[in-house]
């Protein structure tokens, strides 16, 4: 049985908040700091980059996504697809153009996508948008020279999926160079014991198939040249760190080129917030990995 399962309804909801975590201020002031951070970055983005704006990757109202391309481009450019956290229920592609804001001037593109959050969306549709979403936008932008993806809280479950994908049901296979997991969820049947289940209202059956922790053999099939970056906060809550950890071990034990950066003096919330800035040590590893370093 694991350590999760022993544990009564308040402890897994506690542990499974992660506002409750923080070491910097209490949990309804961390999410609100947060929102604010973030929309901060995005505005600054929107005046140091091209902006294409709710550019349509499928036909649902939600299937949408924002570009922010570099003033001067090459014929090529890298680019990153960022997926939004929120618990899957929370935030959208408009507070996340803030990776922007480090890599426009170097040279790099930046996709922030929307998906249909809970309770309109459910995980099956979610998961299924953003892997169309990278289908879309390989599709539309043909002049890119290694793209690579980036996805926090549940948005890095849902990058996750994506490096998951079994691409044969789609029409095109996406060369994915390197992907960022940030203080993600990779095993979302926990989940179904707490509160957070209540918009998204998944079965067991329904967390299974959305766990990527149960899709290692076709994570390794469809991105065994990805370079990967597990990345967990200090200051998330244990079952966090121990799902980022367990991930981490699974994917090394399969052969994979990924490495585990546990961040000191932060929490689940400002290693993502601290992208904005280039000196930061997951930037300046971003940037590395894209060769802009």
């Amino acid at each position: 049985m694991s350590q999760w399962e022993l544990m009564n309804k308040s402890e897994l909801d506690k542990q499974y908040s992660p506002s409750q975590w923080s070491h910097r201020m209490s949990g309804d002031e961390v999410v609100n700091s947060h929102v604010t951070s973030v929309k901060a970055g995005t505005e600054t983005a929107c005046k140091i980059a091209q902006m294409l704006q709710d550019v349509p990757y499928g036909q649902g109202e939600d299937e949408t996504l924002d570009v922010y391309m570099p003033q001067l481009t090459s014929a090529e450019c890298p680019l990153l697809i960022y997926i939004h956290g929120g618990y899957w229920q929370f935030l959208s592609k408009e507070e996340s153009g803030f990776m922007a804001v480090p890599l426009v001037p170097k040279g790099v593109a930046v996709v922030a996508v929307d998906y249909s959050i809970a309770p309109k969306g459910n995980m099956d549709l979610m998961v299924s948008q953003v892997r169309r979403s990278v289908v879309s936008i390989i599709q539309q932008y043909s002049h890119i020279s290694g793209l690579y993806l980036c996805g926090h809280s549940a948005g890095a479950h849902l990058v996750a999926m994506i490096l998951s994908t079994d691409w044969s049901q789609y029409s095109v296979a996406p060369k994915i160079d390197g992907a960022f997991l940030v203080s993600g969820i990779y095993d979302i049947v926990p989940i179904i014991s707490t509160s957070v289940n209540e918009p998204l209202k998944m079965t067991k059956e329904v967390a299974l198939r959305n766990s990527p922790t149960q899709l290692l053999q076709q994570l390794k099939v469809s991105s065994t040249a990805s370079e990967i970056v597990v990345a967990v906060a200090q200051f998330d809550s244990p079952e966090f760190r121990r799902q980022s950890k367990d991930y981490f071990n699974a994917l090394e034990s399969l052969g994979m080129k990924v490495t585990f950066e546990d961040v000191a003096n932060t929490d689940h919330f400002d290693i993502i917030e601290k992208f904005v800035d280039s000196d930061y040590h997951l930037t300046q590893l971003l940037l590395k990995m894209m060769g802009k370093d």
